[in-house]
């Protein structure tokens, strides 16, 4: 099994510390800019930042639908960590200041990938598509802290 990575950034008009307390709000913020890729979204234990357990399904193609419950941590300032207890997936959400009134906020996600030609299509396609949705939702996360 090889590792499968997909990673996704987006600058924001806001401060580092706005738009990570808004990622790390899984009770209020975190639902609304979730695209519609995401289903049952439910907040399960805590819901702001480490020690928060959230779960939701994620259709990343019409075939395939993650079930996943995640286990948050902040490992270190500026990062958010959700560790699927359903599987090997692990995101991690970096948000750093990039100028004034400015951040960069960097998403990227890794799993353990299928063997065989499974795997090569899930290497090749997975990345690019978990990227789209991912971008759609931290453009959504800017619509949100930029107000």
């Amino acid at each position: 099994m090889a590792q499968v990575e997909a990673t996704t950034e987006r600058v924001i008009a806001a401060d580092a510390d706005t738009v990570f307390d808004a990622l790390a709000d899984y009770e209020r913020t975190r639902g609304k800019v979730l695209p519609g890729q995401f289903s049952e979204y439910e907040v399960r234990e805590g819901g702001d930042g480490e020690g928060t357990l959230v779960h939701w399904k994620l259709q990343a193609t019409s075939k395939r639908v993650r079930d996943c419950l995640m286990e948050v941590t902040e490992p270190t300032d500026g990062r958010l960590v959700e560790k699927d207890r359903n599987s090997s997936m692990v995101t991690t959400w970096t948000v750093t200041p990039a100028g004034e009134g400015r951040s960069k906020a960097v998403v990227s996600t890794v799993w353990n990938g299928a063997g065989g030609i499974g795997g090569f299509f899930e290497r090749t396609f997975a990345p690019k598509g978990l990227a789209r949705i991912y971008d759609e939702l931290l453009r959504n996360l800017a619509t949100e802290v930029e107000k």
